[in-house]
């Protein structure tokens, strides 16, 4: 008798030492936050990302960035991890899950109890001045925008900008790091993730072994060792309840 697809993926996680997690805006659609990609119903299928998030906007148009982009980046601020987040902190708490490298802003990882995760698109927690490095809570920013503050300025006289990676930005050191861990690592799970960024979608093509979880298609299905196709929190319930028992 064939095991089913979840008994495998919990299978497959017993049988590998170190294992790396990759997730994406999928994990927390269930938590009210829009993905950016998917058709229909993706952001950036309503919006021009170049437009909302990046650098040249920020700079040359702060009025336009904080019309827009400001307001995607604090949208995700009152939103509660799901079920998959919580998941994945109870997989590392038992030493299952070494990391988590996310690229969402949203801090969801964090507050479900996760406790190394990297950040590689930055988070929305907070903003730096591009003078002197000064860091302010989000809070902080929106009540200068309140005041009609536009562009926000530190106590130097610096601009404050958000702590994400917009377009036109390097990715952080914590990206390197992620990748030195999934070529050491021997599972990747890719979660929630339609491995379409560059360049972190090639970190699905550098790892051992990889095993997909998503609600849709992605180009690297061929490479996975399992694909499971199914809302994000019910599939990881299904394997962890393997794993636990």
């Amino acid at each position: 008798m064939s095991l089913d697809k979840y008994t495998k993926a919990a299978n497959i996680i017993k049988n590998s030492g170190r294992i790396v997690v990759l997730t994406g805006a999928g994990i927390s659609t269930e938590s009210g936050i829009p993905d950016f990609r998917s058709p229909d119903t993706g952001l950036w299928g309503k919006i021009d990302p170049m437009e909302a998030l990046s650098t040249d906007v920020l700079f040359n148009n702060p009025q336009k960035f904080y019309a827009t982009g400001f307001k995607i980046i604090t949208s995700m601020n009152d939103a509660l991890p799901n079920k998959a987040h919580k998941i994945l902190a109870q997989m590392e708490e038992k030493g299952i899950v070494r990391l988590i490298i996310t690229q969402n802003i949203d801090n969801l990882h964090f507050r479900a109890g996760s406790k190394k995760v990297y950040e590689v698109h930055g988070n929305s927690r907070s903003f730096n001045c591009m003078k002197c490095g000064k860091v302010y809570p989000v809070d902080k920013i929106e009540m200068k925008i309140e005041e009609k503050e536009i562009p926000p300025k530190c106590s130097c006289g610096g601009i404050l900008r958000p702590n994400v990676v917009m377009f036109g930005d390097m990715l952080p050191d914590c990206f390197y790091k992620g990748v030195e861990e999934v070529q050491t690592a021997d599972l990747l799970i890719a979660i929630g993730t339609s491995l379409t960024v560059y360049p972190v979608s090639q970190l699905a093509e550098m790892c051992r072994k990889l095993m997909i979880i998503n609600f849709t298609a992605t180009a690297f299905d061929y490479r996975s060792e399992i694909v499971i196709n199914e809302k994000i929190s019910e599939a990881l319930k299904k394997i962890y309840k393997i794993l636990d028992a």
